[in-house]
């Protein structure tokens, strides 16, 4: 159930939520890359060649879904629960954490990012686990529900499934980073 019908600029929130998606899906697939590529023979070198776009790419992903986030409360009006404020927490807090570490150029960033995202990671599981069960209730609030989907692209993709993706995203290559050595 999809709940925004507004236009913002001559697009609909749809719109919008559908291009996030799609955005969504390919942090998915960055993230699983990055996991598998960090777990498989021959990591290291595989992980070196690739250093020099590894925690850029961690901080795009981690901007983007913090702008997606701003959108959906800001423009597009839908209430943020608890579980997405924390949530939030988490991936706001990584954008600083990766620009200051890429910056100065610390190879040790991964380090200070890795468990933001991880812990964002198992709040968007259950957030998302939340909105396919929402009979087991919660501790949200009435006017701000954790189980109300806004967002409801092809089917499977809300808020926090994009949430996580995102942290998948950020976490697969924040892992490939550190298998590329100091």
């Amino acid at each position: 159930m999809w709940a925004g019908s507004g236009q913002a600029g001559g697009v609909s929130v749809g719109q919008v939520s559908d291009f996030f998606a799609v955005l969504a899906l390919g942090s998915l697939l960055i993230g699983c890359c990055g996991v598998g590529a960090a777990l498989a023979p021959g990591a290291a070198a595989r992980a070196r060649q690739l250093r020099p776009v590894l925690l850029p790419l961690a901080l795009v992903i981690a901007s983007v879904a913090t702008a997606g986030s701003l959108y959906y409360s800001e423009v597009a009006g839908y209430p943020p629960c608890e579980m997405c404020w924390y949530q939030r927490i988490c991936m706001y807090a990584l954008v600083p954490v990766l620009a200051v570490a890429l910056a100065r150029r610390d190879r040790g960033g991964a380090w200070y990012g890795l468990p933001l995202a991880l812990a964002g990671l198992g709040l968007s599981v259950y957030h998302y686990q939340l909105q396919l069960f929402p009979d087991q209730g919660s501790t949200c609030d009435v006017a701000a529900p954790c189980t109300y989907q806004w967002v409801d692209s092809f089917g499977f993709v809300s808020i926090p499934f994009m949430a996580g993706t995102g942290f998948i995203g950020v976490a697969g290559l924040l892992l490939l980073s550190l298998r590329s050595g100091r």
